[in-house]
């Protein structure tokens, strides 16, 4: 389906990486001569000189260089890709856990930054910038009406930590123009989306991504959630497509007891690595849920792989995507990186959970599509196990090897009479986005309401229902949501109760339906 791309949302990417930094991986001599010990290597530098001191027309010698490095890791693996110099950049934030900014959810609303939400405690909130707020100048500068791109955005409201920016704000509510001096500070970029109790002994830890920030961010909710009464754990590593391994192992640590493996990795000369759980793990003993699906990978079932083949917890969900490769990052001068696939992994019963690959990259990624065609997200039987890849765990339990984990309890994609193409969908950022229009024609609507009263508010009407069904048919081509209206209005509410109320709300609608929390509660 394809989506109008001015309702597609200016957020952070959440691209994924590991990062270990080494040196160079090609260096363009000037040499004339080839090196007997390396040829190959000094004709492609060779070649490079030939043609921009040589060739009849002016070439950028870059981009031809970064076509190169492309077509050359295309001949490896899927993983091993040339990030170039911008997006390096991006990963780079991401990765870090935290940026330097103003602390505002926005997107480009008719040629205008809009803000969605300031962060909560960040500058903009403290400052007074509420949600519906258009910046119209940033020190002077004109934002609005010149369809300025990400980076240019970007570039006007960050900057470094305590220099200030000076904002001309539009307020709709009470039409005026207002100014705004905000210093800029550190923003946490959350790897946690949500932690909180489902029911008085059971907690919930959402991980969207593996990066420097996230064992910290799950130690620190872990003990809160624990002094809360917890005693069972269920995390969530649905969506995740991985990062950090460390990250990983360091969670699996306070999972497993003293001297578990947790992981090991096999390089291309045989070296072996395992790594063990130590004794200061906080949560040992309680109960153990993992939830993951089709999208979680790479540090994703690392971590589930070691709660499964230790017998720690259950495994609830569908297959994951099934990468076993481990990717350093190799930095080149100009910013730019190769993310080279350096070793495998294993989980603690030695299976690589690896999908084959060697039918090249396009076939790789459509392989998870393949899964709606023959059956496997609606049905366990139709999962494709490799026989022959078949290992046991301490306790008995049978698991396979080949591509991905297969969960323990599996739960069918979404629920009876749910079209998953709507699923996905709705948790989409367009949601995002017809929510803040829907809020900025009348948000006093909302005003003064109690959360309660906002639920009720929202389960007595169908007219946000009906207003998003028209402007998904004029957007996305072949969209049918009727079928699936009561997951279409759950979302919508959940996304209105995260713009008025804040994340936890959110989470408070969604959880309530969960089919795979649902299948955890039910377990005693």
């Amino acid at each position: 389906m394809k989506i109008d791309s001015k309702y597609i949302p200016i957020y952070i990417s959440a691209i994924l990486a590991i990062g270990i930094f080494i040196g160079g991986l090609l260096d363009f001599s000037t040499e004339n001569q080839l090196s007997p010990t390396n040829s190959s290597k000094a004709k492609l530098n060779q070649l490079i000189d030939f043609i921009d001191n040589e060739y009849v027309d002016d070439i950028d010698t870059d981009s031809i260089v970064d076509r190169t490095v492309d077509n050359i890791l295309a001949q490896l693996d899927p993983h091993s890709v040339y990030v170039p110099p911008t997006q390096q950049a991006e990963v780079a934030e991401n990765m870090k856990g935290d940026f330097v900014g103003i602390g505002v959810r926005f997107y480009v609303y008719k040629d205008t930054v809009a803000i969605v939400q300031p962060i909560e405690n960040g500058p903009s909130a403290k400052a007074g910038i509420k949600a519906g707020d258009r910046i119209l100048f940033a020190d002077g500068t004109k934002l609005f009406g010149r369809k300025l791109p990400t980076d240019s955005l970007f570039a006007k409201l960050k900057g470094k930590e305590g220099t200030e920016v000076v904002l001309t704000v539009y307020r709709k509510s009470e039409k005026r123009k207002i100014e705004f001096k905000i210093k800029r500070d550190v923003i946490p970029l959350k790897s946690v989306d949500v932690a909180l109790m489902l029911n008085p002994s059971t907690a919930y830890i959402k991980i969207n991504r593996f990066a420097e920030t996230t064992y910290e961010e799950f130690k620190t909710n872990l003990l809160r959630l624990k002094a809360q009464g917890a005693k069972t754990l269920v995390i969530n590593l649905r969506d995740n497509g991985g990062g950090y391994m460390e990250e990983a192992i360091a969670i699996a640590d306070e999972l497993l007891g003293n001297r578990k493996l947790i992981v090991f990795t096999k390089n291309k000369k045989g070296r072996v690595e395992k790594t063990y759980a130590t004794e200061r793990g906080e949560f040992e003993k309680g109960r153990l849920f993992v939830l993951i699906n089709e999208n979680s990978a790479s540090a994703s079932e690392i971590l589930a792989g070691a709660v499964q083949d230790n017998d720690r917890g259950t495994i609830v969900g569908r297959r994951s995507f099934g990468k076993g490769l481990v990717q350093r990052e190799m930095d080149f001068k100009d910013g730019s990186a190769v993310r080279l696939t350096v070793a495998r992994y294993y989980t603690p019963t030695g299976r690589s959970i690896q999908k084959p690959y060697e039918k090249g990259s396009e076939q790789y990624f459509e392989e998870s599509e393949t899964r709606f065609k023959n059956g496997e997200l609606y049905a366990k039987d139709s999962i494709k196990v490799a026989a022959n890849l078949k290992f046991k765990t301490p306790k008995g339990k049978i698991v396979y090897g080949g591509g991905g984990i297969v969960p323990d309890v599996f739960v069918p994609i979404e629920y009876e009479n749910a079209d998953e193409a709507t699923v996905y969908l709705m948790e989409s950022g367009i949601v995002g986005n017809f929510v803040f229009e829907q809020l900025d024609k009348n948000r006093n609507a909302f005003k003064g309401l109690s959360f309660e009263q906002f639920l009720d508010k929202m389960n007595a009407t169908d007219v946000y229902f009906d207003i998003f069904e028209d402007f998904m048919v004029k957007h996305v081509k072949g969209i049918q949501l009727r079928k699936s209206k009561w997951v279409v209005k759950r979302y919508l509410n959940a996304e209105f109760a995260r713009q008025l109320y804040g994340e936890k709300a959110y989470y408070d609608i969604v959880l309530k339906d969960d089919v795979m929390i649902k299948k955890v509660l039910s377990k005693k």
